[in-house]
């Protein structure tokens, strides 16, 4: 077996495209900020539990949180830690099962020559 190093074809189309969803995906991101100057960027949690008091005067929530941090900041943290940790395996798991094809791709091309 010989050692060859597979190395990808980067063309200019698969550039172009990459380099268009990043500026899509920061403009999803930056706009509404630019657009929306005075709109509160609130969750979702509270605008929904008022939706439904005002639905049935009676409704009261079915459980209560386990850990109720101190203030915004730290719930913010939190939050983007559990996004980040979650990246994080979704990141591994893809480059491992993209690895893996390739290793595979790489010996069924060696074992046919």
């Amino acid at each position: 077996m010989s050692a060859e190093v597979i190395k990808p074809e980067k063309t200019n189309k698969s550039i172009i495209i990459n380099v268009l969803l990043m500026a899509i995906v920061i403009a999803l991101a930056v706009l509404p900020i630019l657009v929306l100057k005075d709109a509160e960027f609130e969750g979702a949690d509270s605008k929904a539990e008022e939706a439904i008091t005002e639905i049935d005067l009676d409704y009261e929530p079915w459980f209560s949180p386990l850990f109720e941090p101190k203030s915004g900041e730290i719930e913010s943290l939190l939050f983007a830690l559990q996004a980040a940790i979650g990246t994080g395996i979704l990141g591994f798991g893809l480059g491992y099962m993209r690895g893996r094809g390739k290793r595979e791709k790489h010996l069924d091309h060696d074992l046919h020559r």
